[in-house]
């Protein structure tokens, strides 16, 4: 693969250091796992990278959300979060989803798609 034009604005991505290959467990043949995967993507220039500690989302696993450039939030692209996304096939079309523009600039994929979550607010339903 190559590398996109580096001129371009990117995508960002934000994973939880925490909970990034939580589905796969042991069984991730994957050097470094999921959080591995994503390095990588990021390394080959197609997004930007923004691990953190949590998301409070921990009820799910994997999660992931998906950032739009400048130029896909102008389009109306808004974050989109993820929960299992682990693998190297889901990994795989989000790379492609992202190289092609992700939020705003292109459609989701299918395959993506049913891994899209709702963000919850940790905080809802609790009385002050």
């Amino acid at each position: 693969m190559s590398n996109p034009d580096k001129s371009r604005p990117r995508p960002g991505l934000t994973a939880c250091g925490l909970c990034a290959g939580e589905t796969l467990g042991e069984s991730d043949p994957h050097r470094g796992g999921q959080l591995g995967r994503l390095r990588e993507v990021a390394a080959r220039g197609v997004a930007g990278l923004h691990e953190v500690e949590c998301l409070d989302q921990c009820n799910q696993g994997d999660v992931v959300v998906v950032r739009p450039c400048a130029t896909g939030r102008r389009r109306g692209g808004r974050p989109v979060w993820f929960s299992g996304l682990a693998g190297d096939g889901p990994t795989g079309t989000l790379e492609e989803w992202l190289r092609g523009g992700g939020p705003g600039e292109s459609e989701m994929p299918s395959t993506l798609a049913g891994l899209r979550i709702a963000r919850v607010d940790p905080d809802e339903g609790l009385s002050g």
